[in-house]
């Protein structure tokens, strides 16, 4: 089993590399691509350094599975040609909406896998990920109607550059010395943006978008979505107030059951002091965390529910490397 990852020097791809590092893939050779500035940079795994091969040049036929963790632009001009010598894993928002990419979380939707097409899987946006993961289990039992989420996010969602910008921020502020922002809209230390992504005509980001049709793709067509997504000056995991609707009745023991019975996420939530699941105690962690957990007086059939989760792992690369293990545990359904 030989297995590429592109972008092996950004924030998801180290992220991939530590998970494959730690996790049982049986990988016989590993290649780690990266842009011809990053070429012949070393990086370790599993106590051997690892030379850097140039994208530009790279023979994906040496592979069987490919993890594309470099961003749209080059998912838009590298993954198709790599799709006809290997299968691509591709984390960028390019594919997503591709009606012949499966968009896949494996614990929701793994039969997906099965009608691989282009040879490329998609990858969730990482606050969709963990969305749609605490959402299945409730879904399958009660029928979401309708979904409120205001999504809190750390600023790793926008990569590297960002997290250096917040530290960087902070010493400005703390030092009153003036902030000049690059990679934010507006000064993210001690702020928050409710902007992230580009706007479209009816006032909604992309992001936003990006969670309401990745949701309906994933899990059900039927569920009706809003969303607003901010940004927070938090360097790792994501957060989400979420309010349901659903067609059935329910009880919070049933709730809090289900959530717990499934794989991937752990409920937290002690009515007291502390006994719920903030940004910084996820990061590092593979769960989901749902917190807060109560019924929605409002309307009938509500429930709002506080889910947090390390979106370099939840919702980037520890999903890729779960597709990847569901693969090869299913010998790639027979191809």
């Amino acid at each position: 089993m030989n297995i590429a990852i592109v972008g092996a020097t950004g924030n998801v791809g180290r992220k991939t590399l530590e998970l494959l590092e730690k996790r049982n893939l049986s990988i016989d050779h590993l290649y780690l691509v990266a842009s011809s500035k990053s070429s012949g940079k070393k990086i370790s795994f599993k106590g051997k350094d690892h030379e850097v091969f140039d994208l530009e040049t790279f023979d994906f036929s040496k592979v069987k599975i490919s993890f594309f963790a470099a961003g749209g632009i080059i998912s838009e001009r590298f993954a198709e040609k790599a799709a006809k010598h290997c299968l691509v894993i591709d984390n960028s928002s390019y594919y997503r909406m591709d009606p012949d990419v499966p968009l896949v979380v494996p614990q929701v939707n793994s039969n997906d896998l099965k009608k691989i097409k282009k040879n490329i899987i998609a990858n969730p946006n990482c606050s969709t990920a963990q969305l749609v993961i605490a959402l299945k289990p409730l879904h399958d039992l009660f029928v979401i109607k309708r979904v409120v989420v205001s999504t809190y996010q750390s600023v790793s969602g926008g990569g590297k550059a960002p997290m250096d910008e917040l530290i960087e921020q902070t010493k400005l502020v703390l030092s009153k010395k003036k902030v000049k922002s690059e990679n934010f809209t507006k000064q993210i230390a001690f702020n928050a943006i409710p902007h992230i992504d580009v706007f479209s005509n009816d006032g909604y980001t992309k992001e936003e978008l990006k969670m309401s049709n990745e949701t309906k793709k994933i899990l059900d067509d039927k569920i009706n979505l809003t969303a607003t997504c901010v940004r927070l000056p938090i360097s790792v995991s994501h957060s989400e107030s979420v309010n349901l609707q659903f067609e059935k009745p329910f009880s919070l023991e049933k709730v809090k059951e289900a959530l717990n019975d499934f794989e991937g996420c752990k409920v937290i939530d002690q009515r007291e002091d502390g006994g719920y699941i903030t940004p910084l105690e996820a990061e590092g962690k593979d769960e989901t965390f749902i917190s807060r957990i109560r019924e929605d007086h409002t309307i009938k059939n509500g429930l709002n529910l506080w889910i947090v989760s390390d979106n370099l792992l939840r919702g980037a690369a520890l999903n890729a490397v779960e597709i990847a293990e569901r693969l090869i545990k299913n010998n790639f359904y027979g191809k």
